[in-house]
């Protein structure tokens, strides 16, 4: 099994990524002048337009992870004993990366039964 992390540091992963790529874009399009001078400037343009679409998406993954995290569950890690949220039924602690749940009905089943339970139902 690989490890995964919680909900919410997925989301910021992924805002953080494409943070990099929106400054990546911007940085090489702007290159573009550097190094084909005036003709470098249609390179400049698309590497600029991108690189601000990217970076509001990355602005919008990073308030809605924020949002979220203010209705998060928080609860104490059985195994790390650090406060950690929560999203959903099942999530995984933020620091061990323990999987935690508040169902009953799962709290007994492996992490390798749950994620084949998931997978199965849509």
């Amino acid at each position: 099994m690989k490890m995964k992390s919680a909900k919410i540091n997925a989301f910021r992963t992924w805002g953080l990524l494409l943070t990099m790529l929106g400054m990546g874009l911007m940085i090489a399009g702007t290159a573009g002048i550097v190094f084909w001078g005036s003709a470098g400037k249609i390179a400049a343009a698309i590497g600029l337009v991108i690189g601000l679409i990217s970076m509001m998406a990355s602005l919008a993954i990073y308030f809605w992870a924020g949002m979220l995290s203010t209705s998060a569950v928080q609860l104490e890690c059985p195994e790390c004993h650090k406060l950690t949220k929560m999203l959903g039924k099942t999530d995984r602690c933020m620091f061990c990366h323990t999987l935690l749940t508040r169902d009953p009905a799962q709290a007994t089943i492996t992490a390798e039964q749950l994620e084949s339970q998931q997978s199965s139902h849509p």
